[in-house]
């Protein structure tokens, strides 16, 4: 009962920061689900006529959340190996205050955090669907919090947040539901944030269960899918840029994310990160890895250099991927390219990415 009223707290605390000009409602008939809408809302949406660059919008977010007092940490180091191998989402920093109970962070404040995760939503072929990356820059802010006023009066910051970078308030709606989710050692209440018709992130108020005290926040977004948002631009063009027509997402995407896991440091091997690595690679014809991706490879690191100092540069990581292509080619039976279809010595076809 404790960790409902909770609940109930954070939207009381909400309609309080938040003021008149934004009007809540509720959608269910147990007063569960409610939406928090600007009362000007309804006006078009007109997006931005050029597009900024991933430095530009950086620099606008780390200034925008300094003027409200949140300063910028480092990065966590994408090799993990901890309950997960990989750096999945920034939130991971609060890990020793929300799972354990101790009051500790390891890092804190606004975060553009480089991630890899295998969740995105696909369509029934397996393809990501637009607004979905395997890896992607998880813009975050984490912090402990005294109070739940705390957590109310983040949302407020990240309305002005977003205001610095184009998004104006009418076009905002915010949604969730009056209740607690528990995960192990850790209780939350969410709200998720919509642009006009695209979701953009949530904002999480999150406590350690057996230390109540012990609360945080969690807010979260991606950099590649609020551009998104604000540009309204074709995803493809938008994340891949002049290479979008040269070869299927899953090929792009895959040496995007290859490009991130080498640059930071992570060599293919069996098992862990490294396993991790194999896979992404695995994933990109080798035909194409013997043609050259010098150009591909360079423009994905000068994307990920924004957000993160890359360990290795990109002929480093050309080579990395040349190294891992010619090993595997030992370690498997060879293939050959029959139009569009990846064929096994046997003549049965072999599924490949591709295609």
């Amino acid at each position: 009962m404790e960790s409902h009223s909770r609940a109930h707290q954070a939207v009381a605390a909400l309609r309080q920061v938040l003021g008149p000009q934004w009007e809540f409602s509720f959608a269910d008939h147990d007063g569960h689900t409610f939406k928090i809408r600007h009362r000007d809302r309804g006006t078009p949406y007109i997006p931005p006529r050029s597009t900024p660059s991933w430095t530009e919008l950086l620099t606008t977010l780390s200034m925008a959340f300094a003027d409200r007092g949140v300063t910028r940490d480092k990065c966590l180091p994408l090799r993990w190996d901890r309950e997960t191998e990989l750096t999945i989402s920034a939130v991971q920093a609060l890990d020793p205050l929300l799972k354990e109970g101790r009051a500790l962070t390891y890092r804190k404040g606004f975060l553009p955090q480089p991630v890899v995760r295998f969740t995105g939503d696909r369509d029934e072929h397996g393809d990501l669907l637009d607004g979905f990356l395997t890896a992607f820059v998880n813009i975050s802010r984490v912090q402990p919090i005294a109070s739940i006023d705390d957590y109310a009066e983040a949302l407020d910051d990240s309305l002005f947040v977003l205001s610095q970078l184009g998004f104006h308030a009418r076009h905002m709606e915010i949604h969730g539901r009056v209740e607690v989710w528990r995960r192990r050692q850790v209780a939350g209440v969410t709200l998720m944030f919509n642009h006009v018709d695209l979701t953009i992130g949530d904002l999480v108020l999150l406590w350690n269960t057996e230390h109540p005290a012990r609360m945080a926040l969690d807010l979260g977004t991606g950099l590649e899918r609020l551009t998104w948002a604000l540009t309204r631009h074709d995803w493809k063009e938008l994340v891949f840029g002049p290479f979008a027509d040269a070869a299927p997402v899953a090929v792009l995407d895959a040496i995007r994310t290859a490009t991130l896991l080498l640059g930071s440091g992570i060599t293919p091997s069996a098992r862990g990160a490294g396993g991790v690595a194999r896979r992404v690679i695995a994933a990109v014809p080798p035909g194409l890895v013997r043609l050259g991706t010098s150009a591909i490879v360079r423009a994905f690191h000068q994307q990920w250099a924004a957000s993160t100092d890359l360990q290795v540069p990109w002929p480093g990581i050309c080579s990395a991927m040349e190294e891992e292509v010619a090993g595997r080619s030992v370690r498997t039976p060879h293939r050959r390219w029959a139009g569009r279809e990846c064929v096994a010595p046997d003549r049965k076809e072999a599924s490949c990415q591709w295609s």
